[in-house]
């Protein structure tokens, strides 16, 4: 039993961490076209509209969650003089509404790709892998979310000294192999997300557009008040 707990908690995460980064460089070096979502948009945006930005903004926030879960220590908060009553009860409320709306907004967009046929036919072999993996980990979130209502087990003293100890190359097996089961759960679920990442549609994310922050305003410039006249002795096509 030592032996796996190593295994999954010491070993498996650089591997994840090594097919992740690996994987992605061997497809933008390959397949540097298909870094994209093969948008549907042309087939149905009824429901995408609806089904997209709530999904999308949602897990913008549960990711914001993890990170802010997993790497800020308790200590700090105790240095800003918030009580972990206040920490808990906000991060299951934020935590569970956006966890929620993250499934709602997965739910409309697989419903989308279910009814309508074009969408359907469009829907890849990683996509038959991805999106039913992608909905059990949000479940899986959400379900470990819930358990911290009468389960007394604090994330903040187990999965978030394992998650930074992978960063300083000495990962805490103990604090993992010790986490209730519905975290273990999400963990390994997420190491498999991850893992399949760079080999789905999900590396679009990677492709954000963020230089249009930062690139200098397009100045455009008219020909002048009126209407266009041509120059004097110009020839006109009738037709």
């Amino acid at each position: 039993m030592t032996h796996l707990r190593i295994a999954l908690w010491g070993v498996l995460p650089y591997l994840v961490l090594a097919v992740l980064v690996l994987g992605t460089a061997w497809r933008y070096r390959y397949d540097r076209f298909g870094f994209t979502t093969r948008s549907s948009q042309l087939h149905e945006s009824r429901l995408l509209r609806v089904g997209g930005p709530l999904f999308h903004y949602a897990l913008l926030l549960v990711v914001g969650g993890h990170a802010m879960g997993l790497l800020i220590p308790e200590s700090l908060t105790e240095r800003l003089h918030i009580s972990e009553r206040v920490y808990h009860a906000t991060a299951l409320t934020l935590g569970g509404v956006a966890g929620l709306a993250a499934v709602a907004g997965l739910a409309v967009l697989l419903y989308r790709r279910l009814r309508v046929r074009a969408v359907r036919a469009a829907t890849s072999r990683s996509d038959r892998v991805v999106y039913p993996l992608l909905t059990v980990v949000l479940l899986a979130g959400l379900t470990a979310t819930a358990t911290t209502v009468t389960n007394p087990y604090d994330y903040r003293l187990g999965v978030s000294v394992w998650f930074r100890s992978l960063f300083a190359l000495d990962p805490d097996v103990g604090a993992m192999a010790h986490a209730p089961f519905a975290y273990q759960l999400h963990a390994l679920l997420g190491m498999a997300l991850f893992a399949l990442w760079p080999f789905s549609r999900l590396v679009h994310a990677f492709t954000a557009p963020l230089g249009y922050l930062i690139r200098p305003y397009i100045v455009y410039r008219s020909r002048g008040h009126g209407l266009y006249r041509p120059a004097a002795g110009a020839r006109r096509d009738i037709g």
